[in-house]
């Protein structure tokens, strides 16, 4: 039996393949499809030439640092060592904090208080000298979410409150309450920190810290916030964006009064669930933060700065983004001055460059110099040593990719799930259960933001996946239909369009006509056992291609939850409802076969449509059974004729992404082949054997070379037409195959 304590010893080499399994059962580990089977889709044309000239400063930036420092550190931290060491890596820019809760410099400004081992210092203006000296730009960071008694007692209205009308205060440290966003304190306070910066420094741009929220919006009672629409409402968020946008670009006009190249930007992250607007952030932001350090209990899976990346691309429209790799040890216990595994925070790094993001590398204090672990400070310049070798391929320009997710962002931050199992993770799960569905089908996939429906934005798709996207409006909804068409497929699930923007419930599905479904009553979730699907006719010669490897078994589980459909004309597979798991001697149907169907499948013209009535992708994330796994991978095989625009075929568990760059291509593959991939943190690392690539390039374009840049080694590869492969002989953690073109 293969555990974790055996996997460990024995390493991913002793995986069985699928060959040795029940193939009524087994799940091949990479793609069950040959190449040969598998149809091609040509690559779109390339991009035109990119002019250098017109890039912004910040789009050519490749690699970000930053000590963050703390009170002590202008009593302890070497300048020139820290300085050095950053220059040594390759760095472009760095953070220096000025703040906002202690200054880093003999600041004016009232109540920004003097860190007590300042004396009075301008270490702020000494860390900047010793960056510029080097080459290196500055970023002004500034700390406006917390701040002191003092303020307090001054400026009452500055905080944050409680229903009952008390202060809102730091856990950590109660001294320090919470400042209110929607204060003065935002918009007097901060401008005042930042005019002074600009009049004494040549910072490059500015960031604040701590604001907004991430992945949640804030809850204040203050005299202000308790006239503006309850917390927690879709009126609520469109307060909070407001408010939010209106600061930002103030902000960035300050910032501005010194060099128009100058700008501002604030803290970012909480990928598909983040606080602000994404779609209205993407036309205001010029560089995306993305604080998204390390893996959350929230979010346990590896693959978390991929899934930053994929939103970051969604919105940017090629603006620049970078997601940090906390050096240090992130997570529920956390050690803030002590260097994580160097396997996790590698991870970390080969994630934010195979999203097509800029590397950021982050630690906290100096004590000794600069640090009393130092073990992070290798880890990462190595990395970025290697990365600067490479930077032509590791810049994304533009995604391969055929398949659209839709984000539901509003969904996202405000939907909690059915009353049947409502929770704050509820989307979470539903997340990341279509993300590995993906992956582990090693689909080219982008997200798609739900403002963002539009035809330029979608007709690159051929499927667009809707994971239980319980809100959308009514134009959202026709431009759905658009899409459909005008040939595009789809597949949906569960409460998907039975709310509006507002979080009103419709009486059916606003896509009802679309799916071709209509609602026969209320959420059902689960009591003892969960529904079962039972196939219909399974003895039937020729059986729909989403029960392709489905054999000796007259059912197939369900979801935990589900909504009750009326009747189709028929049905593939339908609900056998739910009943008693223990004690044994009830666990058996009382009702064994009804009309309820448990999928709803449709073809008009081009387009093939699948919608299950189960939160199917959540459910398979909190169980991982197999047969949910092959029924949407099936599904998904159905919707796009089993065809893909890259195919990368070998064994393992691969996040594949695949990228236009200007000297031709880059295929990058995560290796997550580990007991760690889904909780805790990578400790070492399970090689893969050889992967084969296939792709189809477009008219005209000609391969000079294909180069593996982690293992630094060329490799042969055949064309076939316009059909290139190749192998990559070995994955160890990461591989990039960068190819180059005529």
């Amino acid at each position: 039996m293969l555990n974790r304590r055996t996997f460990l010893k024995t390493g991913a080499a002793a995986l069985p393949l699928a060959a040795s399994l029940d193939p009524a059962f087994a799940l091949t580990p990479g793609q069950t499809t040959t190449a040969s089977m598998l149809g091609l889709i040509p690559l779109p044309p390339r991009l035109a030439a990119e002019n250098p000239a017109a890039l912004s400063w910040q789009q050519k930036v490749r690699r970000v640092g930053q000590s963050n420092m703390t009170e002590h550190d202008p009593a302890v931290m070497n300048i020139e060592e820290w300085a050095d060491y950053w220059h040594s890596a390759g760095t472009d820019v760095v953070f220096v904090s000025v703040t906002g809760i202690l200054a880093f410099y003999p600041s004016k400004v009232k109540f920004h208080r003097h860190g007590k081992f300042l004396n009075n210092r301008d270490f702020f203006g000494e860390c900047l000298t010793a960056a510029k000296k080097r080459g290196m730009r500055v970023v002004a960071r500034m700390s406006p979410d917390l701040n002191w008694p003092d303020a307090l007692e001054a400026h009452p209205e500055w905080a944050m409150r409680y229903k009952d009308g008390s202060v809102q205060h730091n856990t950590e440290d109660p001294r320090l309450f919470k400042t209110c966003m929607f204060s003065s304190f935002m918009d007097d306070y901060v401008p005042a920190v930042m005019r002074e910066v600009n009049s004494l420094y040549d910072v490059d741009c500015f960031y604040t810290n701590g604001w907004p929220p991430i992945g949640m919006l804030p809850e204040c009672y203050c005299s202000i916030c308790s006239k503006l629409p309850p917390p927690g409402t879709p009126a609520y968020w469109r307060a909070f964006n407001d408010r939010l946008f209106e600061l930002w670009i103030k902000y960035d006009a300050i910032a501005k009064e010194k060099k128009p190249d100058s700008f501002y930007f604030a803290n970012l992250g909480g990928n598909v669930h983040a606080s602000p607007n994404l779609d209205r952030l993407g036309k205001t932001a010029v560089w995306f933060q993305g604080d998204n350090q390390g893996r959350t209990n929230d979010d346990p899976a590896v693959w978390g700065a991929t899934l930053q990346a994929r939103v970051c691309n969604a919105v940017l429209d090629g603006k620049f983004a970078a997601n940090i790799t906390a050096a240090y040890s992130t997570g529920v216990v956390r050690w803030r001055n002590a260097s994580k595994n160097p396997a996790e925070a590698q991870m970390w790094m080969n994630e934010t460059l195979a999203g097509g993001l800029a590397l950021y590398y982050h630690f906290i204090g100096s004590e000794d110099g600069l640090g009393e672990d130092r073990r992070w400070q290798k880890v990462g310049a190595a990395y970025f040593q290697w990365s600067a070798k490479h930077d032509a391929h590791l810049r994304a320009r533009r995604s391969i990719a055929d398949i659209g997710v839709v984000m539901g962002q509003s969904t996202q931050l405000l939907y909690k799930g059915p009353a049947t199992a409502q929770s704050r993770t509820y989307m979470r799960e539903t997340t990341h259960g279509l993300y590995e569905t993906l992956l582990r089908g090693r689909y080219t996939f982008d997200y798609v933001h739900e403002d963002r429906l539009d035809a330029e934005h979608l007709s690159k798709y051929r499927a667009l996946l809707m994971p239980n996207i319980a809100m959308l409006s009514d134009r959202q909804c026709q431009q759905i239909r658009d899409y459909v068409q005008s040939g595009g497929s789809l597949m949906a699930s569960f409460e998907t369009s039975l709310y509006d923007e507002n979080l009103q419930p419709r009486s059916d599905f606003g896509l009802a006509d679309l799916l071709g479904i209509s609602k026969a009553g209320d959420v059902i979730g689960t009591n003892g056992n969960a529904y079962y699907a039972r196939i219909e006719h399974p003895n039937a010669s020729a059986q729909h291609p989403i029960l392709e490897g489905f054999s000796n078994t007259n059912w197939l589980p369900g979801s935990q939850n589900r909504i009750p459909l009326k009747p189709v004309a028929d049905p593939i597979l339908t609900v056998v409802p739910g009943f008693v798991q223990y004690p044994p001697e009830l666990a058996y149907p009382p009702v064994s076969h009804t009309d309820e169907p448990a999928v709803v499948l449709r073809e008009t013209g081009s387009s093939r449509i699948a919608f299950f009535p189960g939160d199917i992708e959540r459910t398979y994330w909190l169980t991982g059974h197999g047969d949910l796994l092959r029924l949407m991978h099936n599904t998904l095989r159905w919707l796009t004729r089993d065809e893909r625009i890259v195919h990368v075929e070998g064994d393992g568990f691969v996040e594949m992404l695949a990228w236009e760059t200007t000297p031709g291509y880059a295929i990058h593959l995560l290796n997550y082949t580990n007991p760690n991939a889904h909780h805790s943190w990578m400790q070492s690392t399970y090689p893969l054997g050889p992967q084969t690539v296939s792709m189809k390039l477009p008219s005209g374009v000609k391969v000079k070379s294909v180069a593996l840049l982690r293992s630094e080694q060329s490799v042969l590869f055949h064309l076939d037409g316009d059909t290139l492969r190749f192998t990559i002989p070995r994955v160890e953690d990461y591989e990039v195959a960068a190819i180059t073109v005529a």
